[in-house]
C-alpha cells in the first residue's frame, strides 16, 4: 500500500470550529454527481457528503463507489460531494439549518450525536435491524455498533476506526540494543537509550492538532482512567489519571521528549518520524505507510501501565442519515449499499483508518501491511472511546475532542511545571465550562 493520508487529516474527529464566510465558501468541493437515474416518483437526488479520508486517490475511489450505486425502483439515486475538514462544522451546521444539507454523510466522529441532539438525525435502527437479518451485523468489529447506540436509537453506522497505536522504529531500537517496550517502564528505558544517541525518545506534539492530547488521553485510559466515570459523569481528578500525567511529565523531565514539543505541530512530528528521528510514540493505523517505512516503523503490543492495566483510545467514524432527505427508505438503501461495498476503498489502498467490518480486515490488500493485522487483533479489542470509562458517547464529546481545554491540558502536561492533580483540576473545570 502507498502513502495513504496527509498526516493531519485523520486527527480531525470532533468538530473543529472555523468562522468566516471565506472558510464556508471554500470548504465544500463540488464533485461530479453519482448515479442520477432511477429517482423517486417525487423527484430529487439523495445527496451524499463525504470527507477526505485518504490519499490523493481517495476522492476518485469514493466518487466511483457512489456512482456505482443502483437504486431500487422508486428510490432516488445519489450524488457525491466532498467537504474539506477546514470549516466542516460551519459547513454542515449552515446547510442543515437552511435545509440544504446532505441526506447521508460521513463526518466528525461525534457529529451524529450533536445533530441528533438538535433533532436533525434520522436514527439508523431500521438499517441495523436489516443488518441483523442479512448477517452484516455480525461482521462489525467488537463494540463498534454499541458506540453508536443512544437511548433514542443508533445515531449512525460505523465504517472506519481510528485507533491510537504505539509505534516504534525498529532500526533505532536495533542500534541501541533494545526490544519493543511492553510496559511504561520499558518505554522510559528505551526512550532514554534512544535520546542518549541523539534521537527523540518519545514523540509527542502539543501544538496545533490532536496528536498530543490523544497521546495523553491514551495513557490515561491505558491506566484505567479517562474523562468520565462509568455513569457518564466527569471524573478527571483521580489517582489513575494523575499517574498517567506523572508518567508523561517524567518522560519530559528525563529529557526523552523534544524540548519544543509544547508548541510542536502534528505535521512537524510526522516529519520527524519520516526523517527517522523518533524512536517511540502514539499514532494512527497504517502510520508506517504515512512515513514511507512499512518494515521499519512497527506496532508494539498494547502497553501495560504501572498498575498492570492495558487499554487504549479509539474513535468510531460513522455514516449518518438526516431527516432532510428525499426518501428515508432511499437513505437507508444507499447507506446499506455503501457499508456493504466500501471494501473497494481498502482494496484500492486509499484508506488509513481501520475498516469497521471484519471481512475487510481479512482481504489480502488489507493484510499486505502486517501492522494492520496487529492493530486489529491486538489493539482494537482493548480500546475505549473518549467517553471512557463510560460506554456511552454523547454530543458533549464534540466540544471536548479537539477543543481548547484538551490542547491547554496537553501543553501544561508537557511543560512539566505543575502537579498532576492541579493540572487535572484545571482540565475538569475547563471541560465543565465548555459543555455547560
Amino acid at each position: 500500500m502507498k502513502n495513504v493520508l496527509p498526516p493531519t487529516a485523520m486527527s480531525r474527529r470532533g468538530f473543529l470550529a472555523l468562522t468566516g464566510a471565506a472558510a464556508l465558501a471554500t470548504s465544500v468541493s463540488a464533485c461530479a454527481a453519482g448515479n442520477v437515474g432511477n429517482t423517486s416518483a417525487g423527484g430529487g437526488i439523495l445527496k451524499f457528503w463525504d470527507m477526505p479520508w485518504g490519499n490523493q486517490d481517495y476522492l476518485g475511489a469514493a466518487q466511483a463507489l457512489t456512482q456505482a450505486y443502483k437504486p431500487g425502483s422508486g428510490l432516488p439515486g445519489a450524488s457525491y460531494q466532498q467537504v474539506n475538514w477546514d470549516g466542516f462544522n460551519q459547513t454542515f451546521s449552515s446547510a442543515i439549518a437552511s435545509n440544504t444539507g446532505p441526506a447521508v454523510s460521513t463526518g466528525g466522529g461525534f457529529q451524529a450525536f450533536q445533530f441528533a441532539k438538535q433533532g436533525a438525525i434520522a436514527y439508523a435502527d431500521n438499517l441495523i435491524d436489516s443488518f441483523k437479518k442479512d448477517g452484516t451485523y455480525d461482521d462489525f468489529l467488537p463494540h463498534t455498533l454499541d458506540a453508536m447506540k443512544t437511548s433514542d436509537g443508533y445515531v449512525g453506522v460505523p465504517w472506519n476506526l481510528d485507533v491510537q497505536v504505539f509505534w516504534y522504529r525498529k532500526s533505532i531500537l536495533d542500534q541501541i540494543g533494545a526490544t519493543p517496550p511492553e510496559t511504561w517502564d520499558d518505554v522510559l528505558a528505551v526512550a532514554k537509550k534512544a535520546s542518549a544517541k541523539g534521537y527523540v525518545g518519545f514523540g509527542i506534539s502539543g501544538g496545533s492538532g490532536n496528536y498530543g492530547p490523544m497521546a495523553v488521553l491514551s495513557l490515561m485510559i491505558n491506566n484505567g482512567g479517562g474523562l468520565f466515570n462509568s455513569n457518564g459523569d466527569l471524573d478527571i481528578v483521580n489517582d489513575r489519571n494523575a499517574e498517567a500525567v506523572d508518567f508523561v511529565t517524567e518522560l519530559v523531565k528525563q529529557g526523552v521528549v523534544d524540548p519544543g514539543s509544547v508548541s510542536m505541530k502534528d505535521d512537524d512530528l510526522t516529519t520527524a518520524w519520516t526523517n527517522k528521528k523518533v524512536a517511540l510514540g502514539f499514532q494512527s493505523p497504517a502510520f508506517n505507510n504515512v512515513v514511507g517505512d512499512e518494515k521499519d516503523v512497527l506496532v508494539t503490543n498494547p502497553l501495560k501501565s504501572r498498575r498492570g492495566d492495558i487499554g487504549g483510545l479509539y474513535y468510531v467514524n460513522n455514516i449518518m442519515m438526516y431527516k432532510n432527505t428525499p426518501s428515508q427508505a432511499g437513505s437507508e438503501a444507499f447507506a446499506s449499499y455503501y457499508i456493504k461495498n466500501m471494501k473497494t476503498l481498502w482494496q484500492k489502498g486509499v484508506m488509513q483508518g481501520l475498516p469497521a467490518l471484519k471481512s475487510i480486515t481479512e482481504l489480502p490488500e488489507f493484510k499486505a501491511n502486517a501492522q494492520n493485522t496487529a492493530v486489529v487483533e491486538k489493539w482494537q479489542p482493548i480500546c475505549k472511546t473518549t467517553a471512557a470509562q463510560s460506554g456511552t458517547l454523547s454530543a458533549k464529546l464534540a466540544t471536548i475532542d479537539g477543543g481548547q481545554a484538551m490542547t491547554d491540558f496537553c501543553q501544561t502536561v508537557l511543560s512539566a511545571k505543575s502537579p498532576s492533580k492541579t493540572i487535572l483540576t484545571k482540565l475538569e473545570s475547563d471541560i465543565k465550562a465548555a459543555i455547560s
